[in-house]
């Protein structure tokens, strides 16, 4: 064989490899969006229809689905986005001491995603990340710090300022604050926000907290 067909071999064998990974690639696609789509149903369901009693066995599991998805898709920021709200979401409905590595372990799959693509499914990563440094405890106990949480809601308005999450999280960190007049105007843009097709249930459920924050601080 000479040297000139080795080198025709071997081009057709890289250009055969290529194209098997890009069908691989095609494959992998519209499975792992099935797969993001898949959890982001099931989180609606659990936050927002399920009793509280009920939901961090059901958030332990949906867990355990969302970190095989970012497993399968490492380089991917969504999966990575989802396993942190799942994750965030299990922290929350389990409470205490007990929490907070949860709670760690959602802020890794956030900085994750950020690494990836800030600007994810609206800068998703970056609010979430927000609200996990205001909602945990501060140090010595957790790593919450409110100064990091307002930069990192603001820098997710300025992705993304017509969200009803980041317009709503943002509101809710400045209710906390004690700033409840700088809130308001900020509820009122979430209100404000267009209906998500297929997320009527995350919709419905976060129009309702909305109000219920707009008719605890309103004058």
């Amino acid at each position: 064989m000479t040297s000139n067909t080795l080198t025709s071999w071997a081009a057709a064998a890289l250009s055969a490899a290529s194209l098997s990974l890009c069908s691989v690639a095609m494959a992998a696609a519209p499975a792992a969006n099935t797969g993001i789509a898949e959890l982001q149903h099931e989180w609606e369901v659990i936050q927002y229809t399920v009793p509280k009693s009920g939901r961090e066995e059901r958030f332990s599991a949906l867990a355990t689905q969302a970190h095989q998805l970012t497993r399968a898709n490492p380089d991917r920021a969504e999966p990575h986005v989802w396993e942190g709200i799942i994750l965030s979401s299990w922290a929350n409905a389990k409470g205490g001491m007990g929490a907070l590595g949860i709670a760690k372990q959602a802020k890794a799959e956030f900085e994750t995603a950020i690494s990836i693509d800030p600007g994810a499914l609206g800068g998703s990563a970056v609010s979430s990340l927000g609200v996990l440094y205001y909602k945990v405890p501060g140090w010595p106990i957790g790593f919450g710090d409110n100064a990091r949480a307002e930069a990192l809601l603001k820098q997710a308005l300025t992705i993304n300022p017509a969200s009803i999450d980041t317009n709503y999280f943002y509101a809710d960190y400045l209710a906390e604050a004690n700033r409840k007049m700088e809130a308001l105007p900020y509820l009122q843009r979430a209100l404000q926000a267009p209906p998500r097709p297929g997320r009527e249930i995350a919709d419905k459920g976060r129009r309702e907290e909305i109000n219920a924050l707009m008719a605890k601080i309103k004058p």
